[in-house]
């Protein structure tokens, strides 16, 4: 379960990267009912994506040459420049080196064995996001691999994480994260990893990140996505014991993922 508390390997931050940030703040406004706030004239054209006045997102413009627009998940580390040396043994790559915020805190940027990226936050004076598993918030995070084992070692050497595989079928298996003192009893899990089918895979499918947000109505976002220029990936099925859930790409190709009935969702 997705919490504010933050500890090191859950996930605190959130960031999506747009070739126009005025036109990714309109969509997100009318899915979701996003406002969009300013960091300042010294942040770039970074800013925050709030609800009822609190940071639940945030989104700037594309900096690396040739990036394609994507969320980015960040996950917590009481030593960036630590994770950075850790990713580097493991295997990964430092896309963005450790580098401090203004007072808000230090982060880094990766690319793990498979080729997919996230980021690491060390928090400052910011600490997270400021709402999670509400709806139209962050509830889940998900990572499609190309060799799920080989991302499950990265991780665990790198975030400290553990895994609770679950059989989805005859020849896949969904494995559940979780993160030392990131949750209590049966509620630790932050994040799931999924192996990519050979479908997939020979359709050109490659290894992400994507989060998912909590809904109330599965349908009515996903129509209203869709209305404002989203791609459907996956449309809205309901899954047992899960809910309803549905994947799109925004109007600028940026994946992410709806659920209604989340049972971690309070």
């Amino acid at each position: 379960m997705l919490t504010t508390n933050y500890v090191p390997g859950t996930p605190n931050w959130l960031d999506l990267g747009a070739p126009d940030v005025d036109a990714a703040a309109a969509f997100y406004a009318a899915v979701f009912g996003w406002t969009f706030q300013s960091a300042g004239p010294d942040a770039g054209g970074y800013g925050f994506f709030q609800r009822d006045g609190k940071t639940v997102g945030a989104v700037g413009p594309l900096t690396e040459e040739g990036a394609g627009s994507a969320w980015t998940a960040y996950f917590h580390t009481p030593d960036a420049d630590a994770t950075a040396k850790a990713v580097e043994q493991a295997g990964g790559a430092v896309r963005v080196a450790p580098m401090d915020v203004f007072t808000a805190g230090r982060l880094a940027a990766f690319t793990d064995p498979a080729g997919a990226d996230f980021a690491v936050w060390q928090p400052g004076d910011t600490a997270g996001l400021e709402t999670v598993m509400e709806p139209n918030t962050l509830c889940w995070t998900e990572l499609y691999t190309t060799d799920a084992a080989a991302a499950k070692d990265f991780y665990r050497s790198v975030l400290s994480w553990s895994y609770q595989d679950m059989p989805m079928g005859p020849d896949m298996v969904y494995s559940i994260v979780s993160a030392p003192g990131g949750g209590k009893g049966d509620d630790t899990g932050q994040g799931g990893i999924m192996q990519l089918t050979q479908e997939h895979l020979d359709a050109g499918s490659t290894s992400e990140w994507h989060p998912y947000f909590g809904v109330t109505d599965c349908d009515a976002t996903f129509a209203a996505a869709t209305d404002h220029g989203a791609t459907v990936l996956i449309p809205p099925v309901d899954v047992p014991g899960v809910g309803r859930l549905a994947m799109l790409k925004d109007p600028a190709g940026a994946p992410f993922a709806l659920i209604k009935g989340d049972p971690n969702m309070t």
